[in-house]
């Protein structure tokens, strides 16, 4: 596998990072996940927007998107992925052992690899901890991803593969890497930006697209067990796109219910139209 790592391409096993990498110690750094069809990655210009935004909003300095794109277009090529998962990540380079940023650049990589598809529908969980629907990383795409690992694990404990968080307000909040839609009397609901859920792409474009359809989605305070009374829900990622729940610990759900499929049916055709939409 090849990766590009500062500016080189380099066989993974090559590649090195400083152990004094603020990304490393501390979690000081920013990244995305996009997917790439036919080797082209998909909605590239939202993911390079937000990568900055999550940066300026740390205190990093802004990434190349330029160079970024590039990057990622030369990884997919030179390991001959068509279908990929990609991630981009941008840290605050190496630092002082501690909290205190450094004087060195950024440390820049971009990695890829085969997509593995998920099963048709996912299980999830929900999980025990919550959201800090305040805290200051709130809505950044961070490295500082320990408390989504663990809420994964306690999924995966429960034969599920995502786990569902609420927030300190008891509201419905997102995934360990994914924002979660819920059908319930005809209406379609996700949770408030304020819930303190990231921005997702695949949520912004499912907005779109069921603004499109001529159906109704409201952004809105949700409760936690809001999935209880739910006649459909999906989650939503780069990866899953648009991902029917057919289980909430082990309570089970119509998967794909007509909404969920509507909606996936509209993603996959924007995939296949517009690559950058």
């Amino acid at each position: 596998m090849m990766v590009w790592l500062d500016g080189s391409l380099l066989e993974v096993r090559q590649a090195r990072v400083s152990p004094l990498d603020h990304g490393v110690t501390v979690g000081d750094g920013v990244f995305e996940t996009l997917r790439a069809y036919a080797g082209v990655p998909f909605a590239w210009s939202r993911h390079a927007e937000r990568l900055a935004r999550s940066a300026r909003a740390l205190g990093l300095p802004e990434p190349d998107g330029d160079e970024l794109r590039a990057a990622v277009e030369d990884v997919l090529s030179v390991n001959g992925l068509d279908d990929a998962r990609v991630r981009v990540t941008f840290t605050g380079g190496p630092a002082p052992l501690g909290s205190e940023r450094g004087h060195d650049s950024p440390t820049r990589m971009v990695v890829a690899g085969r997509f593995t598809p998920w099963p048709p529908t996912a299980r999830v969980a929900m999980a025990p901890w919550t959201r800090n629907e305040r805290g200051a990383l709130v809505g950044l795409k961070t490295t500082s991803y320990a408390e989504n690992v663990r809420a994964l694990a306690f999924a995966h404990e429960r034969g599920a593969d995502e786990a569902l968080l609420a927030n300190n307000r008891g509201e419905l909040c997102e995934g360990t890497g994914s924002n979660v839609f819920v059908v319930a009397d005809g209406a379609l609901r996700t949770p408030p930006l304020d819930a303190g859920c990231l921005a997702g792409i695949t949520r912004a474009l499912v907005l779109e697209l069921a603004a499109d359809a001529g159906i109704a989605v409201e952004e809105t305070a949700l409760p936690a067990d809001a999935l209880d009374a739910a006649d459909e829900a999906f989650i939503t990622s780069s990866t899953r796109e648009v991902h029917a729940i057919a289980a909430v610990d082990d309570r089970p759900l119509a998967a794909p219910g007509p909404v969920t499929a509507k909606l996936a049916a509209a993603f996959s055709d924007l995939v296949a139209t517009t690559p950058d939409p």
